[in-house]
């Protein structure tokens, strides 16, 4: 089961050209099965969501971007915004307690070195690049936010090869799972990668679960 965990749509996300109906319909015609809106710092209305899957037959699942002073995680579960939660540990409290799930978005921001380094998986660079790609990625896991995910996401079709590369060495230091998605704020970043599900997922519950096992992967689409 392919799933976009990482989408926004207007007016909710003011910096996306996405209306909520084109985002499904694009999702659609890239063969995806579900979307996640995860809107910056807010939560849709449930029945706003059952709505609009209704409308258009697709699986919509609600969750919200949360920008924190850690970097800006996925959270699966929360049913609304509430201050605070730009403490990644305030932001984690209120997730555990609902049962949700945190997830990594874009890693690789403000983290990458300035000096270049790696473009291959295999390479491990040269000199001074190399010595600042690493020191980086040394940085990067010290996150302390990072106690509180279960996945990094390591493929982000905003995001360019050597930026999705940093988040995919530093999921593999961190021995997390990891995901993909488009974080769309435009039709063509759809179907470019998701994340691939085991099983079956329905609803929010469905995908915590499925997070939280780890069952799943990120594809690359086209």
């Amino acid at each position: 089961m392919l799933i976009d965990l990482h989408t926004h749509t207007q007016p909710l996300s003011h910096d996306s050209l996405l209306t909520p109906d084109q985002l499904i319909q694009a999702a659609k015609a890239a063969g995806l099965d579900a979307v996640c809106l995860t809107e910056h710092d807010f939560v849709w209305d449930p029945e706003m969501v059952r709505q609009l899957a209704r409308r258009h037959a697709f699986t919509v699942i609600p969750a919200i971007e949360v920008n924190t002073e850690d970097g800006h995680f996925l959270a699966f579960g929360l049913d609304r915004y509430v201050y605070g939660m730009h403490r990644a540990a305030e932001l984690a409290r209120l997730v555990d307690e609902a049962g949700g799930a945190l997830v990594a978005a874009h890693p690789y921001r403000r983290q990458l070195p300035p000096d270049g380094g790696p473009l291959r998986a295999s390479a491990s660079g040269h000199g001074r690049e190399a010595s600042a790609w690493s020191e980086a990625l040394d940085h990067a896991a010290a996150n302390p936010a990072y106690r509180y995910v279960c996945a990094l996401e390591t493929l982000n079709s905003r995001g360019r090869e050597r930026e999705n590369q940093f988040s995919q060495q530093l999921c593999d230091r961190l021995g997390l799972p990891a995901v993909a998605a488009s974080d769309a704020h435009q039709a063509s970043d759809l179907g470019r990668c998701a994340t691939e599900f085991q099983r079956a997922v329905a609803d929010v519950a469905d995908l915590i679960r499925e997070l939280k096992a780890g069952r799943c992967r990120p594809v690359v689409l086209k």
